[in-house]
């Protein structure tokens, strides 16, 4: 899915949009337009209408702080990820938490979740708020919470994927091109009959795809078949539905010789699941995993995994913030950090 055109800002340079802009389009004093939004009552149906309207036209949100602050740096940047209860963040979240400090700047974390996200209304809390910058994951926004942060004239950092129309910055990696390099690594390993086991979420879907997109392709799927075996998962995914997603794909193949994970806790499932079956790994089943987290080394067999240098992208998520928040450009505003597939045992 191509994330939608960037929209120019327009006046001073890193200004957003103001009150002073929203009355004007209103047709009305910017007092009358603060009264409108923060005491609707003191004003006319119709004062309230119009205000409201060019709210509604400019994706404008009322800056929480006294007016006295609002033209002073907060020190203030907010990160956005979808959970902290897997690991898979965190070693962003802890680089870009470093990183920030060192240059006088406290983070706020938000945890938008997967299904049903609350991103929207967590981006107008944000917003709302004035932070000197914020860094949010992956690239597809709601329309209106583009809207928003494209009028607030704030920094943002798009972080975990790669798209050429960012909001504003961006620094991540392809997932369909993890997805095409895990399955061209499984088919030079001799696998030809592979699997698929990946979160609900959007970013996963996309790697699962790619992967097979391209394991039709290279001959690895049953003849005549459009797409490998898949077994989607809820996110965050678990030890849990790494088993029972092995199950899932040998009910639909008994066949299958490997399996694509979109984390390595799936991984770590798919192990066990193959263990208690007496399902050899490597020999009968290839299993490789996504994020090369700690534990992946530890495991026996050692786990094959995509590694994805988190601490690169929370230190440039970082320096992007800094840079512009101290009035700087950014000539480079889309940076690719790439992605390592790390050969181990389970392949």
């Amino acid at each position: 899915m191509t994330a939608p055109a960037p929209v120019v800002r327009k006046g001073r340079k890193g200004a957003g949009l103001t009150l002073r802009d929203v009355a004007r389009l209103a047709g009305v004093a910017p007092i009358t337009a603060s009264r409108a939004l923060n005491t609707p009552d003191a004003v006319s149906e119709t004062v309230l209408k119009k205000v409201r309207e060019a709210v509604e036209r400019t994706g404008y949100v009322p800056n929480l702080l006294a007016g006295g602050l609002a033209s002073k740096k907060s020190r203030l940047v907010a990160a956005v990820v979808p959970t902290i209860v897997g690991p898979i963040f965190l070693e962003t979240v802890q680089s870009l938490t470093e990183a920030l400090a060192d240059a006088g700047y406290q983070l706020m974390l938000g945890q938008s979740g997967y299904e049903n996200s609350r991103e929207d209304a967590l981006l107008e809390a944000i917003i709302g708020r004035r932070p000197d910058g914020v860094v949010l994951t992956g690239i597809m926004r709601s329309a209106e919470s583009r809207k928003r942060l494209l009028a607030s004239g704030i920094p943002v950092v798009e972080t975990w994927d790669l798209t050429p129309t960012p909001i504003d910055m961006l620094v991540g990696f392809s997932h369909e091109r993890i997805g095409v390099a895990v399955a061209q690594h499984l088919h030079a390993a001799g696998r030809r009959r592979v699997a698929v086991i990946a979160g609900v979420d959007e970013r996963s879907r996309r790697r699962a795809r790619a992967f097979s997109d391209e394991a039709v392709r290279l001959g690895m799927a049953v003849a005549g078949r459009k797409e490998v075996p898949q077994c989607m998962v809820p996110a965050p995914t678990t030890l849990g539905s790494g088993r029972t997603g092995l199950a899932d794909l040998l009910g639909q193949d008994g066949a299958i010789d490997g399996v694509f994970c979109s984390s390595d806790i799936l991984a770590m499932g798919v192990m066990i699941e193959a263990q208690v079956r007496g399902v050899a790994i490597p020999s009968q089943l290839a299993v490789m995993g996504f994020g090369d987290l700690s534990f992946s080394r530890d495991l026996h067999p050692q786990l094959t995994t995509v590694r994805i240098d988190g601490t690169g992208i929370g230190k440039t998520a970082a320096r992007f913030i800094i840079e512009r928040a101290e009035g700087r450009e950014v000539p480079e505003r889309v940076q690719d950090i790439g992605f390592t597939i790390i050969e181990r045992q389970s392949v």
